[in-house]
């Protein structure tokens, strides 16, 4: 390729390689497939929107270049990068040819967009509406009445847990038994049911001439299958590229296959090291497997320069995937050279945590890291309750990802308003939200109860001896004799959140599809509710200074305000922070004690911890609890497990990491200088004489 190639300059030898692949001369690498494994940090955006950009000023016509990405986003910000890159070269001429580069988008994206140009030759109306997710479940659940299964004697999984047991047999390609069970065992015994939905399903939207999302995928790939048509689709295209590889499904996999069998002019990038979305049917097994489709198998580029993190950091994330069973070997290194090692910080509970934490975080801000530059990373969404309860208190601002904010969610409100109609019965807002919950009571009955109650001397004698609804039954009874329970203090504080959660749960369960995750969280506030003497005392603190109560969501404050990231760790990918904690490095939780079951998610589950520790660019902190609360333990047993270190950081990769114990020990001349003026005795004596 005869140009002046001074835009590459930058980069580095691995990285230019990658960019250059099969453009230069015949040689036996020209168009030949491409994988490239992209190491975390090490500038693969910035890779491939080079390889774009010099495709295109080669001569490439850029109308003939498939770029897939996995948002809009992404594609929008590639062609910004393309056009950038490109201008040193083309000039103003660049802005046009980037305009060209028309097929830059999602998989879904481009999957609409040739399903209407080809329509007619596979039997779809091009005019085809496309529905989004919640259409698509009101469909479903449409279908679900017609069969009667809204009706059935056991509670049949509700819309939107049949859409995910459907898109799951779609993106994955499995068989609805194997689906059930792997993912969704409570739903098992409904297979053949669910096998009628589905085809009932698949009928409606064809008469109604609508796709779903997974739709855009299938028909893709069911019109691939055709070989005239593969060959025609893979024709159009000189060049595909794909970014995120490691997170594409088998349906996406087998398009990309069809599209380009011999995989000439074929460029995929990824890290199998961050593949961490099989719960959206993602597999590592599409990276893994990919330069054996072919035949000569295709080039490997590895990126492993780091631009990020500090070579510490580096170099104990390094040892900590080199013990995954299967992957691509890389060892990512930095320039960035630090004295300062990862940290692990034993801490004696979630409680400790969360302050030492929010100690670090504000010395950070106190040394100039604002708190924008720090993240909080957690396996699960319910991990940060403590800490978000923390910083509430120390009026520290924050958005969380991944996930509600802890006491905005609408299981914690709920609970807290049975604990507010029990501290005050008048309290009308929390009375409406609790007879709401109650099958059988709508808006007149609760209206009539509360007036009732507004009326009377004494509003709890008043809800007692008030008629109970008519479809109300042994809910209203039950929720009575809750309120009567907890107002005469039968049960005492803290056990009566307990008692609240056990009267919850049922309607936890045929509220929510998720109550197994919500239920983690009622766990948690079971635990910080014991950090507080009252009922009154647990209520007034959280109110005080609350999060925003008008989202459901955990939204972004105002641009110009600062604010700590609190993040799950599958939101947290593709991100960057200065300092990043993570919370619960513990068996348990990483890996969670749910995704122990197979080798492959044990593999995941140490694919997570990599990614959050590859978070950090200068400073990581990965605490270990010495006991945690779980919701795994039964009712009548203590809930508080002794946490063991997690098992991906064994004792041979302790040199890796500086250990730390908070809070910090009285030192043994601290000790000894107290005791001088005390009666000495002989525990060890006394220990010994408990056995004789």
């Amino acid at each position: 390729m005869s140009v002046n190639a001074t835009y590459l300059e930058k980069l580095n030898p691995q990285q230019r390689r990658a960019v250059e692949h099969g453009t230069e001369g015949m040689g036996q690498g020209r168009g030949r497939p491409l994988l490239v494994i992209a190491g975390a940090g090490s500038g693969k955006t910035n890779t491939l929107a080079h390889r774009v950009a010099h495709l295109m000023v080669g001569g490439a016509d850029p109308r003939r270049i498939l770029l897939l990405t996995f948002s809009r986003r992404a594609a929008a910000e590639m062609a910004r990068r393309v056009q950038r890159i490109s201008s040193h070269v083309m000039g103003q001429d660049a802005r046009m040819m980037t305009h060209a580069l028309t097929w830059a988008g999602t998989f879904h994206g481009i999957g609409a967009r040739l399903l209407r140009d080809y329509a007619l030759g596979i039997g779809l109306d091009p005019a085809f509406s496309i529905h989004d997710r919640e259409d698509s479940a009101d469909l479903i659940n449409l279908v679900r009445h017609e069969l009667g299964f809204s009706k059935t004697a056991s509670r049949f999984p509700a819309k939107g847990t049949c859409l995910s047991i459907y898109s799951r047999c779609v993106n994955a390609e499995m068989a609805i038994e194997e689906v059930l069970r792997t993912s969704f065992p409570w739903c098992a015994g409904w297979a053949a049911e669910l096998r009628q939905l589905f085809a009932a399903y698949v009928e409606a939207k064809q008469r109604q001439n609508v796709l779903d999302y997974d739709d855009l995928l299938l028909y893709w790939a069911q019109m691939t299958a055709e070989p005239s048509i593969a060959a025609e689709l893979g024709g159009r295209f000189d060049h595909v590229l794909v970014d995120e590889y490691q997170d594409t499904n088998r349906l996406q996999s087998s398009i990309l296959l069809a599209l380009k069998p011999d995989g000439h002019g074929l460029t995929v990038v990824g890290d199998d090291a961050q593949s961490i979305y099989s719960f959206r049917a993602a597999t590592v097994r599409n990276i893994l497997d990919f330069p054996s489709h072919f035949s000569p198998p295709s080039e490997i580029i590895t990126l492993d320069q780091n631009y990020r993190s500090s070579q510490p950091i580096l170099a104990a994330a390094n040892a900590v995937i080199e013990l995954a069973s299967e992957r691509f070997t890389k060892n990512l290194w930095s320039e960035r050279s630090s004295a300062e090692k990862p940290q692990l910080v034993a801490v004696p509970n979630e409680a400790e945590q969360a302050q030492y934490v929010v100690e670090c975080v504000l010395q950070n801000r106190e040394s100039g890291i604002v708190l924008k530059q720090q993240a909080v990373l957690f396996r699960t969404s319910s991990h940060s309750g403590p800490l978000e309860v923390e910083l509430i208190r120390r009026n520290i601002p924050f958005v969380k990802f991944g996930g509600l904010k802890f006491l905005d969610a609408a299981h914690i409100k709920d609970v807290l308003a049975l604990l507010r109609f029990v501290q005050n019965p008048r309290d009308r807002v929390a009375g409406f939200r609790l007879m709401h919950l109650l099958p059988g009571v709508g808006p007149s009955s609760a209206q009539r109860v509360l007036d009732l109650m507004a009326k009377a001397p004494d509003p709890v004698t008043a809800l007692l001896e008030a008629p109970a609804p008519p479809r109300a039954g042994d809910d209203w009874r039950s929720f009575v004799e809750t309120i009567e329970q907890l107002r005469a203090g039968m049960v005492g504080w803290p056990a009566e959140l307990e008692r609240v959660r056990t009267w919850y749960e049922p309607h936890l369960e045929r509220i929510h599809e998720d109550a197994s995750a919500r239920r983690a969280d009622l766990v948690q506030l079971e635990q910080i509710a014991g950090g507080y003497p009252s009922r009154e005392r647990f209520l007034t603190e959280l109110t005080l200074d609350p999060p925003d109560a008008t989202s459901d969501q955990a939204g972004v404050p105002l641009l110009d305000e600062d604010y700590l990231i609190l993040s799950t760790i599958h939101s947290a990918k593709g991100q960057e922070w200065k300092s990043v904690f993570v919370l619960n490095a513990v068996d348990g939780c990483i890996p969670s004690d749910l995704g122990t079951g197979t080798t492959a998610e044990i593999e995941e589950e140490r694919r997570l911890l990599y990614v959050a520790m590859t978070r950090a660019k200068d400073n990581l902190h990965l605490m270990v609890p010495q006991r945690f609360f779980t919701h795994q333990q039964s009712a009548t047993g203590d809930r508080h497990v002794y946490a063991a270190r997690t098992r991906f950081i064994p004792s041979a990769l302790l040199k890796f990491f500086e250990r730390v114990s908070w809070p910090v020990a009285a030192s043994d001349s601290d000790v000894t200088r107290s005791l001088n003026n005390d009666v000495r005795i002989d525990i060890g004596a006394r220990m010994r004489g408990m056995w004789r």
